[in-house]
C-alpha cells in the first residue's frame, strides 16, 4: 500500500519523456510512508548536469543516452548512485548515516510556496497555512494571504466576499480540484459551503489562467483540492467554540478497502443560535445559521495499470435567519411587524475524476472530468422574495502530451457545461438555459533552464453568447539564480447573474431597474475582459537566513462590463457598461525567515479600480485604495517522542479610507461622508501541540476591536424609503475569541 501511495504522489509528474528524469526522494522510515525528502542533490556523475529536490521532495532531470549514473545526496543521509539505462520514474529512499543520533537536521517545508519555475503566476497554500487562522470555510480561509481580500458583503447576512487584483469573486474562476464549483446560484455564499478542514491545499493563479479549465476566468482561479481517502488520516475531529455563538464539529473517517479502493465520509456541521446586538441598532449583529455538510468520498489507484479517479456523492442543507432582534419568521414573516430575512439552501453533487497515464508510453495520459450539482435556494428579505433553482452539468476530456522531446508538451480536449436557472424576484420569473461546447489546445515549452512558455486558444460555441474565441499567454524567463520575471495577458467571458451575485441589493428599499433590453441574458450583453500583468519573484539570502520579495502588477480592461449601480440611494440600477472600466493592482510582498522557525510576512497593495456610471466615471464604492497586511508566525521546536510544542501566529491588515456610494439624495440624517475612516484589524491564534495525536487551539479575530457603529441606515424605519444595509467597510460585531481542538488517528 505504501508503495501505491508514492505513485499517487508522484501522480502530477507523468509528464515526462524520453529526454527527461522526473521522480521523487524520500527519506527511509519503517512503515515506507511516503514523505518527500526536500533539498536532496541529484546529479549525474562526471558532468556539471545536477538539480535539488523541491519541498515535496520531487525532482526533473535531463536525460541522454552518455548519462548512466545518477547521483542522489543528502547531509545526514547516505549517498547512493542508481544505474540508468533507460528514462523511467524515480522513487528512491534515502538511508540515514549511522551517525544520525548525533547530527540534527532541520528541515521546514513552507506552508505557502512559491514556484520559481511555472510559466503562471501560482503560488500553494497548504493546509499548515489554513490552520493558523480560524478556517471554518473557504471564505475565511484567506485571512493570512495578502493576495486575497476579505470583506462584508452586507450589514445583514454576515456573507463574506473576496477579491482579487481589485475584483471580485465573480470574476473569479473557483473550482474545486480543478472543476468549477462556485459559480450561478452560488456565487453568493458558495464559498462558505466548502469547510475549511476538508481543504489539502488551494492553488492561487493571478490573472488569466489556463484555457483548460474554460473561458470565464478574468481576474485569476482559485483550486481547492479536497483531502484524498487513501493519504488523509483514519480519523480526524475539529471542535471550534466562539464567543459570536458559532459552534462547528469536522470529522473526517477514512478506510481503506484494499491496495486499490478507499473511501472517506466528511462531515461537518455548524450552527449559531444565540442573538448578538452590540451597536444596540435592534438588527442582529451576526445572523442565527445552521449547516449539514456531508461528503463521501471514493478513491482507486492502480498504478501498475497507471489509472487513478475519484468520485464525490455531496449534500448540504444551509439556513440562515437575520433581520431584527424581535423578529420571528413564524408570526412575522410578510408582514410589517418586524423586519426580517431567512434564507434556505438545498444543494447535492455528483463528481467523478478519471486519470490514465500510459504505462508503455508515459508522457501520454488522458483526464476525464464530470460533474452535476443541483442547487435550491428559498429566501426573503423584509418583502422581498428571491428564489432560484440552478442545475449544472460539467464534462471536461484533457489529453496530453509532447511533440518532439519533453521541452515541447500539449493539452488539448473538449469541454461541455449545462446551466439551467429559474429565479423568482417579486412575482417576476427569470429562466433561461446555457449550454456550451469547447475545445482547447495549449502548448508549453520549457527548456528546464531560463524559459518556460505556456499558450493557449479555445474556441466556444455557446447558445447565448455565440461563437467566440479566448486566448491567453504566460511567459516565465530566469535572468538569473533564484528569480522568475513572468508576463501574461488573456482574454475572458462571461454571463453575469446580476441577482444571485448582487443578493445584497435585497436587503435595502431601492428599486432594481435593468436599464438595457437587448441583450442574451436580463437584457443584457455578456462581460468581456482583457487581463495584463508582469510579476517578478526573487529569493535571497540575507544574515544566513533565506527571503523572497514579490512585485506585481496587473490590468484589467473591460471590453464590456455589467454596471452594478449604486450612486442614486433610490434604486440600483443595471446596465451595460459606456465608456469605460478598468482595474490595476499593484503589489509589493516580502518573505523572511528572521531566525530559525520565525517567519515574516509583510505586503503592500495598491488599487486603482474606476467605472463610468451615470454620474461619471467614480471609483468603485467600498473598495481601498491602499492595504497594509503584516504576518509573523512562530513554532518552538518538537520535544521527545510526544512532539510537544507550540505554534503563533499574528496577523495585522490595514485598509486605507473607501469610497461609499452617493447618498447625496437622502435626508440630512441619512446621508454618509464621502469615504469612510481607515481601520486596522489583529488576528492571533496560538496553538498548543501535545502529541501528533492531540492539540488545542485559542484565537482572537479583530482583537483592536475596530467596529462600523452604524452599518444600516434607518434602522427605526426599515420598510420606509431609505433603508440600506449595503454601506458595510468594516466589522460589525467587534472582537470575537474562539476556542478549539484537533484529535487525529493515523
Amino acid at each position: 500500500m505504501k508503495r501505491l501511495l508514492s505513485a499517487l504522489l508522484l501522480f502530477p509528474l507523468f509528464l515526462f519523456s524520453q529526454e527527461t528524469i522526473k521522480g521523487m526522494v524520500m527519506e527511509a522510515n519503517e512503515k515506507k510512508e511516503p514523505i518527500g525528502l526536500p533539498g536532496a542533490n541529484v546529479y549525474w556523475l562526471g558532468t556539471s548536469t545536477g538539480t535539488v529536490t523541491d519541498i515535496d521532495g520531487r525532482f526533473s532531470i535531463p536525460y541522454s543516452k552518455e548519462n548512466t549514473t545518477l547521483v542522489i545526496s543528502h547531509v545526514g543521509f547516505k549517498t547512493d548512485t542508481l544505474n540508468i539505462t533507460s528514462p523511467k520514474l524515480i522513487q528512491h529512499w534515502l538511508i540515514p548515516t549511522s551517525t544520525l543520533d548525533e547530527v540534527t537536521i532541520n528541515s521546514r517545508k513552507q506552508s505557502t510556496a512559491k514556484s520559481y519555475l511555472k510559466s503562471q503566476n501560482i503560488f500553494t497554500v497548504s493546509s499548515d497555512e489554513l490552520l493558523k487562522a480560524a478556517c471554518c470555510n473557504l471564505s475565511e480561509s484567506f485571512e493570512t494571504n495578502p493576495s486575497i481580500d476579505v470583506n462584508f458583503a452586507d450589514a445583514v447576512t454576515g456573507t463574506r466576499q473576496i477579491r482579487m487584483l481589485g475584483l471580485t469573486s465573480p470574476y473569479i474562476l473557483i473550482a474545486t480540484e480543478n472543476i468549477p464549483s462556485v459559480r450561478g446560484a452560488s456565487q453568493a455564499f458558495g464559498l462558505s459551503f466548502i469547510p475549511g478542514t476538508w481543504v489539502e491545499s488551494i492553488q492561487i493563479t493571478k490573472g488569466a489562467g489556463s484555457v483548460v479549465n474554460g473561458y470565464e476566468s478574468i481576474a485569476g482561479q482559485i483550486n481547492a483540492e479536497l483531502v484524498k481517502p487513501a493519504t488523509d488520516r483514519s480519523l480526524f475531529l475539529n471542535l471550534y467554540l466562539a464567543a459570536n455563538g458559532r459552534a462547528e464539529l469536522n470529522t473526517h473517517i477514512n478506510h481503506q478497502f484494499n491496495k486499490k479502493w478507499s473511501t472517506g465520509l466528511y462531515l461537518h456541521g455548524n450552527q449559531r443560535t444565540e442573538k448578538f446586538d452590540r451597536n444596540g441598532d435592534s438588527f442582529l449583529d451576526v445572523p442565527l445559521a445552521k449547516q449539514i455538510n456531508v461528503l463521501n468520498r471514493w478513491q482507486y489507484a492502480n498504478a501498475e495499470k497507471g489509472l487513478v479517479s475519484f468520485i464525490n456523492l455531496k449534500y448540504l442543507s444551509d439556513a440562515k435567519q437575520a433581520g431584527q432582534l424581535q423578529f420571528n419568521p413564524e408570526t412575522d414573516e410578510g408582514t410589517f411587524n418586524a423586519w426580517g430575512s431567512e434564507i434556505e439552501t438545498k444543494r447535492y453533487e455528483l463528481a467523478a475524476k478519471f486519470g490514465y497515464v500510459n504505462p508503455e508510453i508515459p508522457y501520454q495520459s488522458l483526464g476525464v472530468q464530470t460533474a452535476f450539482s443541483g442547487h435550491n435556494q428559498e429566501s426573503y428579505f423584509g418583502l422581498n422574495t428571491y428564489d432560484i433553482a440552478h442545475n449544472s452539468f460539467y464534462f471536461n476530456a484533457i489529453y496530453n502530451s509532447i511533440i518532439s522531446d519533453s521541452r515541447h508538451k500539449i493539452k488539448t480536449g473538449l469541454n461541455y457545461t449545462y446551466d439551467f436557472y429559474d429565479e423568482t424576484l417579486r412575482q417576476l420569473d427569470f429562466m433561461r438555459t446555457e449550454n456550451s461546447v469547447g475545445a482547447f489546445f495549449e502548448y508549453n515549452y520549457d527548456n528546464l533552464n531560463k524559459l518556460n512558455l505556456t499558450a493557449g486558444v479555445r474556441v466556444d460555441r455557446h447558445n447565448l453568447l455565440k461563437t467566440f474565441i479566448t486566448p491567453r499567454l504566460h511567459v516565465r524567463y530566469t535572468p538569473w539564480e533564484k528569480s522568475a520575471l513572468r508576463g501574461s495577458f488573456g482574454r475572458g467571458k462571461r454571463s453575469a447573474n446580476i441577482f444571485a451575485e448582487n443578493q445584497k441589493l435585497f436587503s435595502t428599499s431601492r428599486n432594481i431597474n435593468i436599464l438595457d433590453t437587448m441583450g442574451p441574458i436580463y437584457g443584457l450583453d455578456p462581460e468581456i475582459a482583457w487581463n495584463y500583468g508582469v510579476s517578478f519573484l526573487q529569493g535571497f539570502n540575507l544574515f544566513g537566513k533565506k527571503g523572497d520579495f514579490t512585485i506585481d502588477y496587473y490590468r484589467t480592461d473591460f471590453v464590456n462590463q455589467v454596471v452594478v449601480d449604486y450612486e442614486n440611494p433610490r434604486r440600483v440600477s443595471f446596465y451595460n457598461l459606456r465608456g469605460k472600466s478598468f482595474a490595476n493592482s499593484t503589489q509589493l510582498e516580502i518573505n523572511y525567515n528572521l531566525i530559525n522557525r520565525l517567519d515574516l510576512r509583510f505586503a503592500y497593495k495598491f488599487y486603482d479600480v474606476k467605472t463610468q456610471y451615470e454620474s461619471g466615471i467614480l471609483q468603485k464604492p467600498l473598495t481601498p485604495k491602499h492595504r497594509f497586511f503584516a504576518n509573523a508566525s512562530y513554532e518552538t521546536p518538537a520535544k521527545g517522542e510526544q512532539q510537544s510544542q507550540w505554534k503563533f501566529d499574528l496577523t495585522y491588515n490595514w485598509l486605507s479610507k473607501q469610497r461609499f456610494s452617493s447618498t447625496f439624495n437622502n435626508p440630512k440624517q441619512f446621508q454618509l461622508d464621502e469615504f469612510s475612516p481607515t481601520l486596522g484589524i489583529l488576528n492571533a491564534q496560538l496553538t498548543k501541540v501535545f502529541s501528533p495525536e492531540f492539540e488545542i487551539y485559542i484565537g482572537g479575530e479583530n482583537i483592536t476591536d475596530e467596529r462600523q457603529d452604524n452599518p444600516i441606515l434607518s434602522t427605526t424605519d426599515a420598510f420606509g424609503s431609505n433603508f440600506d444595509s449595503t454601506f458595510v467597510y468594516g466589522p460589525i460585531f467587534g472582537n470575537s475569541y474562539y476556542a478549539g481542538l484537533r484529535y487525529k488517528i493515523e
